[in-house]
């Protein structure tokens, strides 16, 4: 499948970090991981660590599918406003599905120090505004709920985010708790330290059958070598539901673009990420070395084809929004851009877990707009499962909910 297209930044600023082999002999492991993207480096980190025997296959170099095109920008909230959510499925498991987000910031901040990549992990707030009049009570709303389950957030109105954030809108929720990473570099930094516990990484190999067994699951390659395992972490995105009758996500055709090296950017300076009420959203983060990212005008749709043929109508769109919330600063050149695909799920919730369709399996599917950070917190419900800890939070993130 056609994941993204165009000019990925992530890819072209770092290159082929470190090289993998393809597998070339059957093999046998506790846990076996398709997929070398950032989920499936979170999940065999966090179970490398406990000391599981970890083998993982991707059918393309390391992180070159969808890690490569993410925007990166890590937050606890979701593309479902927490008050809609709490209509979806209740008050305590909408919150906690906050909270978790909150959790997940933390753990990935963590990670990013553990394998050397701190000074990547950029910790900001987030600003949710409004370009909209009419969209004032909904975010007043949002605001009032978010507030009183205890997050650390703020409501601020035209004046104030102008003169403080030199954003222009209606209003704004600021929440505290925001960051952005080089999520291809940190793919990277997690296989690194994944081999040194042990885990074996084979990339350019795909997996072409999945045959069960009394002991587990058996893995067959294009290379028709085996790799036979106790579980099988499927970790490719919405590729995996392939592998399911039951459609868990729709997919959609996002777009983003990287500017040169910009005087604005520096200005910003990392402080905050930005997105907004409308659907779809526009977004903007900094990057480390002073360039802005742009992203949004998705479409709901995953035709490769259809999607390449708008990156040119969308950058100038991207750049037109740009200049909705900062009309005082000049347009931005564009360096790069780029189109990706995405699932997104009915309540904006993923999928983490066991499915009853695939025996000795684990799922991670439909992250929408919050990619790396359910990619975390499915690392820490995969691990928990195959260990038998209990961890109330896959409940809410169960397959059949």
């Amino acid at each position: 499948m056609d994941l993204r297209s165009g000019q990925p930044f992530w890819l072209l600023k770092n290159g082929i970090i470190a090289t993998y082999p393809a597998l070339d002999a059957d093999l046998s492991c506790a846990v076996a991981v398709i997929g070398g993207g950032i989920t499936g480096a979170l999940v065999t980190y966090t179970l490398v660590k406990e000391g599981i025997d970890v083998v993982v296959l991707d059918k393309r170099d390391i992180a070159w599918g969808s890690t490569s095109a993410s925007t990166a920008m890590l937050q606890y909230e979701i593309d479902t406003e927490l008050h809609k959510l709490i209509d979806i499925v209740g008050v305590p498991d909408a919150v906690r599905s906050y909270q978790v987000g909150v959790e997940a910031l933390r753990a990935l901040e963590e990670v990013a120090y553990e394998v050397g990549l701190g000074n990547e992990f950029q910790k900001s707030e987030s600003i949710y505004a409004t370009r909209y009049q009419r969209h004032l009570r909904r975010l007043q709303t949002e605001y009032a709920v978010r507030k009183a389950h205890g997050f650390d957030v703020r409501y601020i109105e035209q004046d104030e985010l102008k003169e403080t954030y030199g954003v222009h809108a209606y209003a704004a929720i600021v929440s505290a708790q925001a960051a952005s990473i080089d999520s291809y570099a940190l793919t990277y930094a997690l296989f690194a330290s994944s081999k040194l516990y042990g885990a074996r990484i084979f990339d350019r190999t795909q997996v072409t059958k999945i045959e069960h067994t009394d002991e587990g699951i058996t893995l067959h390659t294009d290379r028709n070598c085996t790799v036979r395992a106790a579980k099988v972490v499927f970790a490719t995105g919405y590729e995996s539901e392939q592998y399911l009758k039951q459609t868990v996500a729709e997919l959609h055709s996002t777009f983003a673009l990287v500017t040169e090296p910009t005087a604005i950017a520096q200005v910003l300076k990392g402080r905050y990420l930005l997105w907004e009420t409308a659907r779809p959203y526009f977004y903007l983060r900094t990057t480390t070395d002073n360039r802005l990212i742009l992203g949004g005008g998705d479409e709901s749709f995953r035709n490769p084809e259809k999607r390449d043929r708008l990156i040119g109508k969308k950058s100038k769109q991207l750049l037109k929004l740009f200049k909705e919330f900062y009309p005082s600063f000049p347009e931005p050149e564009i360096a790069y851009a780029w189109a990706g695909t995405f699932g997104e799920t009915k309540d904006g919730l993923p999928y983490i877990g066991e499915s009853p369709e695939m025996a000795n399996a684990y799922f991670t599917l439909g992250y929408g707009g919050n990619g790396i950070t359910y990619s975390m917190i499915a690392a820490e419900i995969i691990r928990d499962l195959y260990l038998g800890r209990p961890n109330t939070d896959a409940e809410l993130f169960r397959f059949c909910r």
